[in-house]
């Protein structure tokens, strides 16, 4: 796939902790020349971002980001203010400690929540999948499928490992057929990114792929 068609497929990325409007306003005006999905920032810095992006990219953010154990009103609370605050799309992290103590009604009911909240716009749901098993990931396959989120991502970028190859071709089997894929963490190529989106992913979460272009 051609570079400039690479960056539509990508969440133009700046999550962190010291991130200031100068860098993200920067962030916002890359989106802008290289024609991303959308920019993904700090839920601090949506209204700012929708009011500056004016429309011209989306605008996406984090929710219970990055451990994912905030309580569910304290998750829902964030996607609303999000979403009032102008979000375009909301990439949420679920509670990993109900995945391993096997509680996925807990999982999916939290997501439910969540998807409600969003108002009709585009939920995302973390997983963190370098913190799960095989099993593990292929039943929050069907979690987030049966929970009717619009997609499953692999990774906060911010534990010990970001996508795989292997992950995203996982997800492909086992996802329900509405749900797409993002991959996120450690996308650093634009060989990885092209084989990403190959393999099934529709979303790639990233900052190297436009700092790429800009370098070329």
């Amino acid at each position: 796939m051609e570079k400039s068609k690479i960056a539509e497929y990508v969440d133009h990325t700046l999550l962190a902790q010291t991130a200031t409007w100068e860098e993200i306003r920067q962030l916002c005006d890359d989106a802008c020349t290289y024609h991303t999905a959308s920019v993904c920032v700090p839920p601090s810095y949506v209204k700012r971002c929708k009011e500056y992006l004016n429309g011209r990219v989306a605008v996406c953010t984090v929710i219970g980001f990055p451990n994912g154990y905030h309580t569910t009103a304290t998750k829902v609370f964030e996607t609303k203010d999000a979403v009032a605050n102008g979000a375009d799309e909301i990439d949420m992290v679920i509670n990993l400690g109900w995945v391993k103590e096997k509680n996925y009604a807990a999982v999916l009911d939290e997501i439910r929540q969540i998807k409600e909240a969003c108002n009709g716009k585009l939920l995302k749901v973390i997983i963190e999948t370098c913190l799960l098993t095989k099993e593990e990931k292929i039943e929050l396959c069907r979690v987030v499928t049966e929970a009717k989120a619009d997609y499953i991502k692999t990774s906060t970028g911010f534990s010990t490992g970001g996508a795989t190859f292997e992950d995203v071709a996982l997800f492909a089997e086992h996802v329900g057929e509405d749900v797409r894929i993002k991959a996120a963490g450690g996308i650093s190529s634009f060989a990885d990114a092209d084989k990403f989106l190959a393999l099934g992913a529709s979303r790639l979460g990233t900052s190297r792929i436009v700092r790429l272009m800009k370098e070329e």
